[in-house]
């Protein structure tokens, strides 16, 4: 890999004015600040519509795009939304993304903008999105879903949706669509990949498993055989019980993983690069009883293996796989990964959880790596070393070269990992600004609080862009 680095933060925590970051200018803002400090790439979570806790981990559809991200000072401008329909969406606070009023505003609003596009300018949404199926399925699923009282697929009676609200959601994923590539090709006008973020998994209530039920691990009436999670691990004792569908790889090997390819294609028309979630699922996956209360119950089943790895490779070509080969990893999943080419993930704050010849220290970083000071399922730095052990803090110290005012010493941290032989090091955007444990991204087993962390402006402004794009051309990592 070509030594760079980037900075992962996602949409959401983007500023602006309507609860939640957006694809309006503010991102140009941000692709502009990563341009100026030196760095490569923006590392984002997935694009999908989140579910009802704000985790873009579970969602409607791995097609969807968040409607959430559609800004909305660019339908304004196309005559789409009034000033007082901007001027009542306003937010309440910047800090922190409002997902219980957009749950209930959000759509409606996008609906009623909607309402305004007529003749050819309607005609042609519908028409690009009729020749997208998967989003298009998601557009009915929605639609459906209301016409049904948002309960569940598997409980629906009615088959018959409103016209208007199929629209609504095609429109919301048009401009999605339409908003998200203009940043895109700013991004890369600048020289700036973007990475984007593919959950291993999809909901059981989601379009996907509705318009592909024999794709997944489901009895003859629809309902769920078993569901996935992870064993006990470093963040949780009882191991995670997620609940998502399980893949029926027998069934996609058989139409050689159509629907996979599907979606790896549409990711790769959204990012230039991707991280494929729970790589080590892959692998062996961790399956759980249907009735199981934690997932200590569940047991390891063999995946697809080499076969859909060589299916990843081939979608890929040239472009960025990252393999997220963190948990409980064995020699079988070290030798697919291996076989993959793909490059790991290396991440700081496991570092000094074990001996020296741990592969998360920067010292036994290979170039095929990706390194990172934390991931969204992380603490912050500051959090970190805040809540870490007397030993575990003197070990971080003593090995970054730190101060004894260790919390005004991030630097060095950084440092070391740019200077480590990894082909790429992202660092999350709360650690350029040295914040706390009150700005972390998520906490893997907690369902509430989480998903909601933003910035400002005016602390985006107080980054020394000058100091990273000196630390990425000291290490080789950037402009110069």
């Amino acid at each position: 890999m070509k030594r760079a680095s980037g900075v992962l933060m996602h949409i959401s925590t983007l500023y602006g004015d309507y609860s939640i970051g957006s694809f309006g200018d503010n991102a140009k803002d941000f692709i502009d600040f990563l341009s100026d400090c030196g760095f490569s790439y923006w590392q984002t979570l997935p694009f999908n519509m989140a579910d009802d806790c704000g985790s873009p981990y579970k969602s409607y559809g791995a097609f969807s795009g968040n409607p959430y991200f559609v800004d909305l000072d660019k339908l304004a401008q196309k005559g789409l939304l009034t000033v007082e329909e901007l001027n009542a969406a306003k937010q309440s606070s910047p800090y922190s993304c409002e997902f219980e009023r957009l749950d209930k505003e959000r759509f409606a609003l996008l609906k009623t903008a909607s309402s305004r596009v007529c003749g050819e300018d309607k005609e042609k949404i519908q028409r690009v999105i009729s020749k997208k199926k998967p989003i298009f399925d998601f557009c009915r699923f929605m639609a459906l879903k209301e016409a049904n009282n948002y309960s569940e697929w598997i409980d629906w009676k009615n088959d018959e949706y409103n016209d208007d609200t199929l629209f609504a959601w095609e429109f919301a994923e048009y401009e999605f669509l339409l908003q998200w590539n203009e940043i895109k090709s700013y991004a890369n006008s600048k020289g700036i990949k973007i990475i984007g973020d593919i959950p291993i998994y999809v909901a059981y209530d989601s379009s996907d498993v509705w318009a592909n039920k024999n794709e997944f691990q489901l009895d003859a009436h629809g309902h769920l055989k078993a569901v996935a999670g992870v064993p006990p691990d470093y963040f949780s004792k009882d191991g995670q019980l997620w609940g998502n569908p399980l893949y029926n790889w027998s069934a996609m090997k058989k139409n050689d993983f159509a629907w996979w390819r599907e979606r790896i294609r549409y990711m790769f028309e959204l990012f230039d690069g991707v991280r494929i979630d729970h790589f080590r699922g892959i692998e062996s996956y961790w399956s759980v009883p249907k009735e199981a209360k934690t997932a200590k119950e569940g047991k390891w089943v063999k995946g697809p293996g080499k076969k859909f790895v060589d299916t990843l490779r081939e979608m890929a070509g040239e472009k960025l796989i990252i393999a997220e080969d963190l948990g409980d990893i064995t020699d079988d999943v070290v030798k697919l990964v291996d076989y993959s080419g793909f490059p790991g993930m290396r991440v700081l704050q496991f570092a000094f959880l074990g001996d020296y010849d741990s592969p998360h220290l920067p010292h036994n970083y290979i170039n095929n790596c990706v390194a990172y000071t934390g991931t969204h399922d992380n603490n912050t730095l500051l959090g970190y070393m805040w809540e870490a052990s007397d030993a575990v803090r003197r070990r971080v110290i003593d090995y970054c070269g730190m101060d004894e005012d260790w919390d005004k010493s991030y630097d060095n941290i950084i440092k070391s990992m740019l200077a480590s032989h990894a082909g790429l090091v992202i660092v999350p955007i709360q650690d350029l600004l040295n914040f706390g444990s009150d700005t972390r991204m998520n906490i893997p087993g907690s369902a509430d609080g989480n998903w909601r962390y933003r910035i400002t402006r005016e602390q985006l402004k107080q980054i020394d862009t000058e100091k990273y794009r000196y630390f990425n051309s000291l290490y080789a990592r950037g402009k110069t």
